[in-house]
């Protein structure tokens, strides 16, 4: 099954860009006006996140949502055929600021959210920046297209960690320079182990994993968003977080993420993944002494 998935997509992925697009314009009028996937998450989200804003305005960035979103698969999809030089060219950053880093001998963690697109931030990331590069990943069901998009998301050289067994992979390279990449937003499981915040106006719990892992090894910790220069062009921007962690704590750390990934989604709302449950756990009196505002 794993051949006819690549086979398919190889063969989708030669047509130019521009085509691609008009597929994905295609796709979006049927996913947005047709079949309507997700479409009460999506709505159910906005509403709780931007109650301040007019029907019509969620309904603008639903539908940019929808097509940034169409957009980020068929953009994986070339990843199947495009070349380093295309990656580079639609993926830009400011590499420097992390890679100043490298001469210090430590090591270094990047946090962001899941936005768009990921999965070209990940293989310019590969070429650009100067350390081992280990990329957290949550494997999906379908054995036979989990193992297509582990060949696509190391075929820059990143090592991937499974999300189920970190630990484990993380090991052999606990005594390397590496950077790690972790895309952790919200949900923590299981969600009693989780730090709540106020996001959004409501208490919502965020993993404290990577603050924990990054106070442990005094890893230089940057958040990073991804920003949409225009169709197809992208710009991963880093903000140094915390150089020293070692001197910070779990709750400081992980509210820090908290208020950015904030911050950033309100500036660009179309980019983040609503189609998720983002707000699925309901606060309660037993996690009293795991809120901190």
């Amino acid at each position: 099954m794993y051949y006819i998935y690549y086979g398919l997509f190889w063969l989708i992925s030669i047509l130019p860009l521009r085509v691609l697009y008009i597929i994905a314009d295609g796709l979006f009028l049927l996913g947005y006006y047709v079949i309507g996937y997700r479409k009460d998450v999506i709505f159910k989200n906005l509403n709780i996140a931007f109650p301040e804003k007019t029907d019509a305005e969620k309904k603008r960035i639903a539908k940019q949502f929808y097509k940034n979103l169409i957009d980020y698969f068929i953009e994986t999809i070339k990843l199947l055929s495009a070349s380093d030089k295309f990656i580079l060219r639609h993926m830009q950053g400011n590499w420097e600021m992390v890679n100043a880093y490298k001469q210090t001998g430590k090591s270094v963690q990047v946090h962001l959210g899941h936005n768009f697109n990921w999965e070209w931030a990940n293989v310019a990331a590969g070429k650009n920046l100067d350390y081992t590069f280990l990329g957290v990943y949550m494997p999906i069901k379908n054995k036979a297209l989990d193992k297509l998009f582990r060949k696509i998301r190391s075929r820059a050289g990143t090592i991937l960690l499974s999300a189920h067994d970190m630990k484990r992979d993380f090991l052999p390279y606990r005594n390397q320079q590496y950077l790690l990449g972790l895309v952790a937003d919200q949900n923590p499981w299981p969600v009693s182990k989780g730090l709540w915040f106020n996001f959004f106006n409501r208490k919502t719990p965020f993993t404290l994993s990577p603050a924990k892992n990054a106070i442990a090894n005094d890893t230089i910790v940057f958040f990073a968003f991804i920003h949409k220069i225009k169709r197809g062009y992208y710009k991963v921007v880093f903000e140094l977080a915390e150089e020293h962690p070692a001197g910070s704590t779990e709750v400081e750390l992980t509210r820090k993420f908290a208020h950015y990934i904030e911050k950033v989604v309100r500036e660009y709302p179309d980019m983040w993944l609503w189609s998720h449950r983002r707000w699925k756990h309901e606060f309660k009196d037993e996690y009293a002494d795991k809120y901190f505002g």
